[in-house]
């Protein structure tokens, strides 16, 4: 069974249409990325599929589930999880009061592996979401949802803004779920970051898939990836830890 399935989707806002017939899947355990350019689509793509901007045509199924018309709870009832662009976690609550607000679900997350895998969050653990730097908002922005033990992880735009340090420890996290059984799939511009890790590959041009394969193979087109990620396609090699 496929954890996720998008059939010819096609939305809207107003009179614009944007996604314009989308297919992709995910299967379970697997790590798929959306690429594309800013106005292609990708984050309409999530919301979509979390019932977030309901799609006018075209279906999404969740674990052999239909989803198209489900309310967004409904969706994360599911066992989806949404990591959102822009870190929305909850300012004046500490990491440790932001790590408890997920009602607990049963499966390999929980708050102690939680810091262990992101190390920096239990030294910060009294600290209020506001006094913590941007890579590490990202950082509790996922743990967070990982605590939901979601099944299925959707993750927009998690590099953007971060220092390459911190993009490798966010990708390591979107890694180790990928590798406890989550499936991941994750928007992404750092193209060279996020082949680096997927398994296959979208991309997303005006609205419509014009690539599906896999994501080590897309890597080796360096004419396709320059033409998508432009100025910043250089060679991404993550950083070493020392």
């Amino acid at each position: 069974m496929k954890a996720l399935e998008v059939r010819q989707l096609n939305t809207y806002y107003g009179k614009s249409h944007i996604l314009k017939g989308v297919d992709l899947d995910v299967g379970e355990g697997e790590l798929v990325t959306l690429l594309g350019r800013n106005g292609a689509g990708k984050s309409t793509t999530l919301r979509s599929i979390m019932g977030l901007t309901p799609a006018r045509a075209g279906s999404v199924r969740v674990f052999g589930q239909e989803s198209t018309h489900l309310a967004p709870f409904r969706v994360a009832r599911l066992g989806v999880g949404l990591v959102p662009e822009g870190r929305r976690i909850f300012a004046n609550l500490t990491v440790e009061e932001n790590l408890k607000v997920p009602v607990d679900q049963p499966g390999p997350w929980n708050i102690p592996k939680v810091y262990r895998l992101f190390p920096r969050l239990a030294e910060r653990k009294a600290h209020k979401g506001k006094q913590l730097s941007g890579g590490e908002q990202e950082m509790l922005s996922i743990a967070r949802v990982l605590l939901l033990n979601p099944k299925l992880l959707l993750l927009d735009e998690p590099s953007q803004g971060l220092a390459p340090l911190i993009v490798k420890q966010v990708f390591d996290v979107i890694v180790a779920a990928r590798n406890a059984g989550t499936a991941v799939l994750l928007i992404e511009q750092n193209v060279r970051a996020a082949i680096g890790v997927a398994d296959r590959a979208y991309v997303l041009d005006r609205g419509a898939i014009t690539y599906s394969g896999q994501a080590a193979e897309f890597g080796q087109d360096e004419q396709r990836v320059q033409e998508l990620a432009g100025a910043s396609a250089q060679k991404w090699d993550f950083p070493d830890d020392d």
